[in-house]
C-alpha cells in the first residue's frame, strides 16, 4: 500500500463542495471515481478542508491510498485524464509517508475571499467573486477584523450545522486589503469551523458599508450567539488557498 499525497485545484461552482454526499456531485467523488477508473480500486481520498458548495481551491492537499504500483506522475496524469470534464485539476503528486494525514498533519489553513466592489454586474467573475455595490471603507473593515484576530469562542460566526466539539479557534491572521475594485480577505488559522470565514467576510463587509461599527463586531464576538451575526457572505469568493504541514522528519 503507497500513500500518496495530491495538490489539488478545483472550480467549487459545479459541486455540492468536497465531500462525498448523496444529494448532488462532489470534489472528493469526482477524484474518488477517476482513482477507481484508473487502479479499480474503491479508495478514500482525504482532504486538508471541507469547502462547502461553490468554494474554491487553488491548492488543496488531500491524498489516496492504493495497492497499484504506479509513479507519482503517471497518477497524476491518469487522475486529470479520468476526472474530465470536471473542473478539477491534481496539479501535484508524491508519495508520503505512511503516518502522513491530508488533514490531521495539517498545521495551518490558509483562505482567500475576494469582493468585487463594483457597481457593474459580473461577467466572467460571477461565481467567482462577490459583488458588493455599495462603496466599502477598507481601513474600517481591517479595524474590524483586528478584533477577531487570536483565541475566542467564535459561536457567532459558525453555522449552526458545524459539527466540531468546540467553538474556540486560533485565528491567526484576517488581513483586509484592496487593489482597484478588489478587496481581498485572507485568513489563516490552524483550523476553521464550519462557515467561520464567510461568516467573518459578511460581517467584514457590514462595517465596510457603515452599517456596522467596530464595536458592533466585538459585540457581535463577544454574544457566542448564532443570532448576533449580520450577515454570511456567499460561498462564491471563498478559495482555500494552500495547507502547512511539520517538515518530515530526518
Amino acid at each position: 500500500m503507497t500513500r500518496f499525497a495530491l495538490t489539488v485545484e478545483y472550480d467549487g461552482r459545479p459541486f455540492q463542495g468536497w465531500q462525498r454526499q448523496s444529494s448532488g456531485p462532489s470534489v472528493q467523488r469526482s477524484l474518488e471515481e477517476a482513482a477507481f477508473a484508473v487502479t479499480g480500486e474503491a479508495a478514500t481520498v482525504h482532504a486538508a478542508g471541507r469547502t462547502d458548495a461553490g468554494v474554491h481551491a487553488l491548492a488543496m492537499r488531500a491524498h489516496v491510498d492504493l495497492t497499484k504500483d504506479i509513479a507519482p506522475f503517471r497518477l497524476m496524469e491518469a487522475l486529470n485524464a479520468r476526472v474530465r470534464p470536471a473542473p478539477v485539476a491534481v496539479t501535484a503528486c508524491e508519495v508520503a509517508a505512511d503516518d502522513w494525514h491530508a488533514r490531521f498533519s495539517c498545521r495551518a489553513r490558509y483562505y482567500r475571499y475576494i469582493v468585487a466592489n463594483r457597481r457593474a454586474p459580473l461577467t466572467w467573475e460571477r461565481g467567482l467573486a462577490w459583488r458588493v455595490p455599495q462603496p466599502l471603507d477598507v481601513e474600517a473593515m481591517a479595524a474590524a477584523a483586528a478584533v477577531l484576530v487570536g483565541r475566542h469562542d467564535f459561536t457567532t460566526f459558525r453555522s449552526v450545522h458545524c459539527q466540531a466539539d468546540s467553538p474556540v479557534r486560533t485565528l491567526d491572521r484576517l488581513v483586509v486589503t484592496r487593489v482597484d475594485d478588489r478587496i481581498t480577505v485572507a485568513a489563516s488559522a490552524r483550523s476553521f469551523l464550519h462557515h467561520q470565514v464567510r461568516s467573518m467576510v459578511g460581517c467584514l463587509a457590514l462595517v465596510g458599508m457603515g452599517r456596522w461599527a467596530v464595536a458592533d463586531m466585538a459585540a457581535a464576538l463577544a454574544a457566542r450567539d448564532r443570532a448576533a451575526l449580520g450577515l454570511n457572505a456567499p460561498p462564491d469568493g471563498l478559495f482555500f488557498v494552500k495547507a502547512d504541514y511539520p517538515p518530515p522528519s530526518p
